[in-house]
């Protein structure tokens, strides 16, 4: 059944300059899709048009009788003093509404027991049930608590709270009235990693239809079952998640490169064979002109494939300078307090040349702050922080500002990196800001635009150690894309705050996770700690579990055999996961030998099954 059909649409904002043009699509009742295409291609307006906020040029919209369509942009006007709480049991009204009717009719069938009233008061029960209204505060917390809005917000004032504050409200406000279409434009931007994997599991789990605009790769992975790609009006189709739509893409793309390039040969030739003809025929044989005009017209045919295009790409690099030396950068005892409330204590942390490390964790862990304590923006309470004596140093804060934005792009890169007006218009191009661009006030820029120009400067100058606070926030996946290429040419250290796990997954080989005051520093993936973090939560599950069983008082001798047990076992857990990630590294290494790569998955079968049967033991002996 279709939930969502798009006919023809066609929205335009300027004369001459249609965004939609002649859009279609069909969405079949629970699909999961996710909406792409570049900036300033219509992925918002498709959304606002959908939700009825817009109406469109021409085309029509077509919603299945009944659902119900909510769009999380909007942030709709509350009465002054409602509280974050007031929004969130608002959500709930229709649910109460009917609970309420149905007490009505309870109360009035003491009086009239008639079949009516009792199949009305029966229907209106039933619907009270499955719309969940025993258990209503219960879920009201459920998703609070996941989407990061904690008991102390939900006593503010709505409109007191910040603009990423009030869209996680909202996106909370969505759920919990149990709407049919989600429309999701950019849900995971004020998000830590927590909220937002409590939201792609939800998804994962929502039985309705999802529309989702978003520039984290690593959600539309995981939440897309079909992406549609917005790309000069229109809309063009792919039949799984973000990676196969970029691996399909670049195959179309080749494929029709391909195809125009061989039409080009055949042009050429069937261009020269029809002179001749032309020539052969005024030499006395008229015939030959039939010939010559039919070959034209095929040429007219093969002329109408176009070259495929793609977005131009910016082509930059950091320059590095040689690290020399044991230490880039030095943490003893650090220690950092913020209104009263201590944010980390007694940081030990030792970085080496070459090291990428993210730093990670919730909002408002601290992380932010430690990256300022590091760059000498703030001092610690207690201990203290050291960079290397030959280290270079380049920062991307989260919020770029510029002392003088009147100034243009062009007159700032000259200021500020002492370079002529050409070699800034070099760079500048090479950054993306061509020619009216790079005259515009760096005020007036986006945030994006503000971000890739601060780098602009920053990869002038010989650096050893990169720090970017949030890097990619502002930025769409084509610029997102430009970053990476940049820093996988750059060899030196870089340390840098994200809560883009895709960005995090390519880069990071150490992982900071910042929680409780202090930093958990492994040495690995994102992947890789994600799933060492998976088993560290089962494991502190399994041990809490087993509190109650330990008010009894064991045998000194048999608890002591049961820790050395226990503590083996963890070595031996150590080793396995050294060889699990030896072989993973192996396999990298022999890409393309399949019977290596069979001899390899065959081993790590066998050392999961080996992983198993040591956390189930370790489990009994920890509930023993």
């Amino acid at each position: 059944m279709i939930d969502l059909s798009v006919q023809n649409l066609t929205k335009s904002f300027e004369v001459g300059n249609k965004v939609l043009d002649g859009l279609t699509f069909d969405v079949n009742e629970g699909e999961h899709v996710g909406i792409l295409g570049m900036n300033g291609c219509g992925k918002t307006t498709l959304f606002r048009l959908i939700s009825g906020e817009m109406t469109p040029d021409e085309g029509q919209i077509a919603v299945h009788r009944g659902r119900r369509v909510g769009l999380i942009s909007q942030i709709p006007h509350y009465p002054d003093g409602w509280t974050t709480e007031d929004v969130l049991r608002d959500a709930q009204s229709q649910v109460r509404e009917t609970g309420r009717k149905a007490q009505a009719l309870a109360a009035r069938m003491a009086q009239d027991d008639s079949p009516e009233l009792l199949m009305e008061y029966d229907r209106l029960a039933e619907e009270f049930r499955c719309r969940g209204g025993y258990d209503m505060d219960t879920e009201r917390s459920r998703i609070a608590n996941g989407l990061d809005i904690p008991p102390d917000m939900r006593e503010r004032e709505f409109d007191l709270l910040s603009g990423g504050e009030k869209t996680r409200v909202n996106l909370a406000r969505l759920i919990l009235e149990d709407t049919d279409i989600l429309l999701l434009d950019e849900p995971t931007n004020h998000l830590d990693l927590r909220a937002t994997e409590w939201l792609e599991d939800y998804i994962l789990h929502f039985k309705g239809t999802v529309l989702a605009i978003s520039h984290d790769r690593y959600f539309l992975d995981i939440v897309a079952g079909r992406c549609i790609e917005i790309k000069d009006g229109k809309a063009e189709f792919y039949s799984g998640n973000y990676s196969f739509y970029t691996v399909e893409r670049q195959r179309r793309f080749d494929e029709q490169l391909k195809k125009y390039e061989k039409d080009q040969a055949k042009i050429a030739q069937l261009t020269q064979a029809a002179a001749r003809l032309h020539l052969w025929a005024i030499m006395g044989n008229d015939a030959l002109h039939k010939r010559a005009f039919s070959m034209e017209k095929r040429i007219e045919r093969l002329s109408q494939t176009e070259r495929p295009t793609e977005a131009r790409k910016l082509r930059a690099s950091f320059k590095e300078r040689e690290f020399r030396g044991d230490e880039v950068l030095v943490m003893e005892g650090l220690t950092k307090g913020f209104d009263g409330r201590t944010l980390f204590s007694g940081l030990d942390m030792t970085v080496t040349g070459g090291e990428r490390i993210a730093l990670i964790g919730d909002n408002g862990t601290g992380k932010s702050t430690l990256i300022k304590l590091i760059m000498g923006e703030e001092t610690p309470d207690a201990g203290w922080v050291r960079r290397g004596p030959s280290v270079r140093v380049a920062y991307l804060p989260q919020i770029v500002k510029f002392v003088q934005p009147s100034l243009s792009a062009l007159d700032t890169l000259i200021s500020e990196c002492r370079c002529t007006p050409q070699q800034a218009r070099d760079r500048l191009g090479a950054f993306g800001f061509s020619g009216e661009d790079a005259l515009k006030a760096v005020g007036a820029l986006s945030g994006g635009e503000q971000s890739r120009l601060r780098l602009c400067i920053l990869m002038g100058g010989d650096i050893n150690l990169l720090i970017l606070d949030e890097p990619t926030n502002h930025l769409d996946i084509p610029s997102r894309e430009w970053m990476e290429d940049a820093l996988e040419e750059y060899g030196e250290a870089l340390l840098f705050i994200s809560h883009d796990r895709y960005f995090i997954e390519k880069f990071a080989t150490r992982i900071w996770a910042l929680e409780n005051g202090a930093i958990t520093d492994f040495r690995g993936g994102f992947e890789e700690y994600r799933q060492y973090r998976l088993r560290r939560d089962a494991i502190a599950q399994a041990a809490k579990r087993a509190e109650p069983k330990e008010k009894k008082t064991p045998h000194r001798k048999k608890t002591s055999d049961a820790e050395k047990r226990k503590r083996k076992i963890e070595r031996e857990i150590e080793k396995v996961e050294e060889r699990i990630k030896a072989l993973e590294a192996l396999a990298e290494e022999n890409a393309s030998d399949y019977e290596k790569l069979m001899e390899i998955d065959a081993e790590k079968v066998a050392l999961d099954s080996e992983m198993d049967a040591l956390y189930g033991e370790w489990g009994d002996l920890d509930e023993g």
